[in-house]
């Protein structure tokens, strides 16, 4: 990763980014990091998040081969999302944001 130099189809930071920079999606790998989760409580985890986003969000990790959806035939339904080792490989990244995310919160409370 070189800066200044033109962003590529492939340039690894565009990759990752154009995966993780959808709303609600780091937030979502960050309550999988913690283990598998339904859906319902992913939604009670995340609050604000919309149904129809979630299950978009969800759709695209599982799309991109980041988490796995497992369906049981009950009634009602019950499915479970789990991180894939892929996925789990996300977990540097969401502890990076956590820090950063640290530094910011650190620097609003010396603000006057």
């Amino acid at each position: 990763m070189e800066p200044g130099v033109d962003c590529t189809p492939d340039c690894p930071v565009k990759l990752s980014a154009d995966i993780l920079s959808g709303k609600w999606t780091t937030l979502i790998i960050r309550e999988l990091l913690a283990g598998t989760r339904r859906y319902s409580q992913l939604q009670y985890a995340l609050l604000g998040v919309s149904p129809k986003i979630l299950a978009a969000r969800l759709r695209m990790l599982e799309s991109e081969g980041l988490v796995t959806r497992k369906v049981y035939p009950t009634v009602p339904p019950k499915t479970e999302y789990t991180l894939t080792d892929l996925g789990r490989e996300a977990e540097q990244v969401i502890r990076a944001m956590a820090d950063f995310g640290n530094l910011l919160a650190a620097r609003e409370s010396t603000t006057p």
